[in-house]
């Protein structure tokens, strides 16, 4: 679904990323794991176009998405792709439904649409009871699971995630990796995750392990 190729990026004179090429499958979950500063996130960030590299491609079934116009990219990028963050990124001002909803009322869904598919994902999270509740008022554990949420409300090709169960505590840590596993299964979800959590990379399909720019290793779990 995902091919990337020949990926460099430069922040200066730091080299980020050597020549980097890697494959996404339908219905995988992969982790990215590695030490800071060997270029998870950016990896990350191109694969996500939310950045561009230096050179290399990246394309989504055969599209070479890093030629689209900004406005085109922008499109592609709320109907493909979900993301979710270490700090869930939600908007304070806004409750749980709504924060939802944004991507969907953003890519131009009717708002009766967005919010009724919002609230089959809020309920699917075990949230339909906080629905109405701002994330200051939600614990860490549900102000994430409002993130997958969102990431998932316009049914994206693939959700990238990058440490999101970094801020959470074990229980939390456990139910939010289950939860992935079942979006994989029942709604046949594909993931991309930066981690440093080990049963998290563990549990994966695949974990690529990066060191100084490049991939080290790119190998199924057993």
């Amino acid at each position: 679904m995902i091919e990337a190729n020949g990926i460099n990026k430069h922040y200066g004179q730091l080299h980020v990323l050597r020549d980097v090429s890697l494959s996404i499958g339908r219905q995988e979950i992969v982790s990215i794991v590695g030490r800071s500063g060997a270029g998870k996130t950016t990896l990350l960030q191109i694969l996500g176009t939310l950045d561009a590299p230096d050179s290399g491609t990246v394309e989504y079934d055969g599209q070479n998405v890093l030629k689209l116009k900004e406005r085109d990219l922008a499109h592609f990028r709320n109907r493909n792709i979900g993301f979710v963050f270490q700090f869930h990124q939600l908007l304070p001002e806004f409750t749980a439904i709504e924060n939802v909803m944004i991507p969907a009322l953003i890519g131009g869904d009717k708002q009766g649409d967005a919010h009724r598919r919002a609230m089959e994902l809020l309920d699917y999270m075990g949230l339909a009871s906080r629905t109405d509740h701002k994330p200051a008022q939600l614990s860490g554990g549900e102000r994430q699971r409002v993130a997958v949420a969102r990431a998932l409300v316009n049914r994206p090709a693939v959700v990238f995630a990058d440490e999101p169960s970094g801020s959470l505590d074990s229980e939390n840590k456990e139910e939010l990796h289950r939860l992935f596993f079942n979006l994989r299964d029942e709604m046949k979800q594909t993931f991309v995750i930066v981690t440093h959590d080990e049963t998290l990379a563990r549990g994966a399909d695949r974990i690529i392990h990066m060191n100084d720019g490049m991939i080290i290793q790119d190998g199924a779990t057993i």
